[in-house]
């Protein structure tokens, strides 16, 4: 099963776009080494105006497998798993499906910063160089912040209202790791 709600709110309107305006949810990383497993931490800065985080959607895009999120006290963890467009090899296994999706519920106040941790396997299929966007949706009572758009070759994520946090893809060896 593929999620599909990140393909419908991109149609919705967004909600509060002068809190999307004032600071965006990002990675603590700013990297991730191709072949390897990486550690990502999704800094939420904020609620929705007043209201508080009742649920963090995060989508695993294409190229990153075996996802694995941290438990987080206090929180439920759901996950979705469906299949890859592609296969990949995974410690001699051959891998078709995992998690597509991770939903933490519970309850970050308006006024309160938290983060929310995943580790990924980073495929050769994201090529080195270039950025992978992971689209989060930060749900409250009646409102969203949707960390969901991707900007389009040659534009700068900083012109969107709401961009999906990234990390760029880094060569091992630029990264000083050999295994």
């Amino acid at each position: 099963m593929k999620p599909v709600f990140f393909a419908t709110v991109l149609a919705l309107p967004f909600a509060l776009a002068t809190q999307q305006a004032a600071a965006h949810a990002t990675f603590a990383e700013s990297e991730v080494v191709q072949g390897q497993t990486a550690r990502l931490t999704l800094r939420v800065p904020h609620g929705c105006g007043e209201e508080a985080t009742r649920r963090l959607r995060l989508q695993i895009p294409e190229g990153l497998i075996a996802a694995q999120p941290m438990v987080k006290a206090g929180w439920t963890l759901e996950t979705v798993t469906g299949p890859y467009e592609n296969s990949y090899e995974l410690h001699g296994t051959t891998v078709t499906k995992g998690v597509r999706e991770i939903i933490w519920s519970g309850e970050l106040p308006a006024s309160f910063y938290d983060e929310f941790v995943v580790r990924v396997r980073v495929t050769d299929r994201l090529p080195v160089g270039e950025m992978v966007y992971i689209p989060a949706i930060q749900e409250c009572a009646t409102g969203a912040e949707r960390w969901i758009e991707i900007p389009a070759a040659g534009q700068d994520s900083h012109d969107l209202q709401g961009p999906a946090p990234g990390v760029k893809v880094v060569a091992p060896s630029a990264a000083g790791h050999g295994h």
